[in-house]
């Protein structure tokens, strides 16, 4: 997810995707201890995005609180 995509969700959407990518990650490792992942890379996009989201996130409650 791109940081151009970020910017024009909604914050509600915003929300919702976060919570979707840290059930994906949580999934992800799951199956990695079980069984090799055929591509590992994808742990750390899926982090990648959460940071991005939840800066966004944290982004947009402080121009709301000013």
């Amino acid at each position: 997810m791109k940081q151009s995509e970020i910017l024009e969700l909604k914050t509600e959407e915003l929300h919702e995707r976060l919570a979707d990518e840290k059930d994906s990650v949580q999934k992800l490792k799951l199956n990695h201890v079980v069984s090799q992942l055929e591509n590992p890379m994808i742990l750390r996009n899926k982090r990648r995005n959460i940071a991005r989201l939840q800066t966004e996130i944290g982004k947009r409650e402080r121009e709301q609180s000013k």
